[in-house]
């Protein structure tokens, strides 16, 4: 089976998960193309899963200290480029068609009028109600990537179709109270007055895409991105603090990681997620860099993790089959797969949902 995948570049969550179903996609048998939007080409890193990719400028939102820029992201947009990359993608090689909410593959499919997988988290807000998260919202959901077949990524489906998050199998290693931070939608020095007061009596190891060096400042380690070091750093730390992308709070869970969090301002995806995880008691919420939840979160001990079943190389084999089964069905089977810990289940069955 010939493949083109179109994965959003914007948040490296997209690409961890879709690095993740590329291996498993390629033991499947399948031949995958891949192509990114939303990233300047040199601020790709961790590549090789992707063989010989191609990259386009697409579409992406503009951040200001934890806050969507609508004006600037309105200006940066190329509408013409945009159409020109859209109408000269030609998907008559392929199979199929994937979407990870990336906007040239969506809109080459439409426009070519061929059907287009959506897997992403972003599905899922197909089922909100316009007046939860107003007109823009919604226009983008409708409009931004646009998908025949969508099949929707979350923790818990809601009484949806949906299916658990693609992550690799992850092994907690023994805490050694080191706190992580990867805030990346945050100034620098908005994180700095966060942490700064608590970092003579805690461990913090700050990532972020503006640290070019490691090295420590006010007794914090400043980290460049790398997925490998990363990865390692969560396996073993005692807590992270991030802004509410999927993908690195499914990792958390995984591991058993306490969680403190905080959406991005005015990016719908981020507060629906942090909505959620309050409904399940699986985070601490934040709505601004606040030093006095931050103080509480800090002595809260770390949870149970929860158990989700390996759903790359099970989605890998549905995709390949050419979805041969019903989307529900592996659904209720992953489902079916997954565990939670005791005050997440009561929580569930509070929301008068069974297990």
């Amino acid at each position: 089976m010939k493949i083109l995948f179109g994965v959003q570049g914007t948040g490296n969550g997209h690409i961890s998960r879709c690095r993740t179903l590329a291996k498993a996609l390629k033991a499947a048998g399948a031949n995958v193309d891949y192509i990114f939007s939303g990233r300047n080409v040199q601020d790709y890193f961790d590549m090789n899963d992707f063989g010989d990719y191609k990259t386009y400028e697409g579409m992406s939102f503009v951040t200001q200290n934890g806050k969507i820029n609508i004006r600037k992201t309105i200006s940066r947009i190329r509408a013409f480029r945009l159409i020109k990359d859209v109408r000269e993608l030609n998907l008559d090689q392929y199979d199929t068609i994937i979407s990870d909410f990336e906007p040239v593959s969506a809109w080459a499919a439409y426009h070519q009028e061929r059907k287009c997988l959506g897997i992403s988290n972003q599905v899922i807000c197909q089922y909100l109600k316009p007046k939860e998260y107003g007109l823009i919202a919604n226009a983008i959901m409708k409009y931004y990537a646009p998908v025949t077949d969508p099949v929707g990524l979350h923790w818990f489906h809601f009484g949806h179709t949906l299916i658990p998050p693609i992550i690799d199998p992850m092994v907690s290693q023994p805490e050694n109270e080191k706190i992580i931070v990867y805030l990346p939608f945050e100034s620098l020095n908005n994180i700095f007055n966060l942490i700064a007061p608590f970092s003579q009596q805690y461990q913090f190891e700050c990532f972020h895409p503006n640290i070019e060096h490691a090295s420590v400042e006010h007794n914090i380690s400043l980290h460049p991105l790398c997925r490998d070091s990363f990865t390692q750093a969560i396996a073993s730390c005692s807590g992270i603090i991030s802004n509410t992308g999927f993908g690195l709070i499914s990792e958390a869970l995984v591991l058993g990681k306490k969680i403190l969090t905080k959406p991005v301002s005015g990016q719908f995806e981020q507060i629906y997620n942090g909505h959620c995880l309050q409904q399940l008691d699986l985070a601490t919420v934040m709505n601004s860099l606040d030093q006095t939840v931050l103080e509480y979160w800090l002595t809260q001990s770390s949870p149970d993790p929860v158990i989700y079943p390996d759903v790359a190389p099970q989605l890998a084999n549905w995709i390949v089959s050419g979805q041969a089964e019903p989307l529900s069905n592996l659904s209720e089977r992953l489902w079916q797969q997954t565990h939670y810990p005791e005050h997440v289940q009561q929580k569930i069955a509070e929301l008068g949902y069974i297990l």
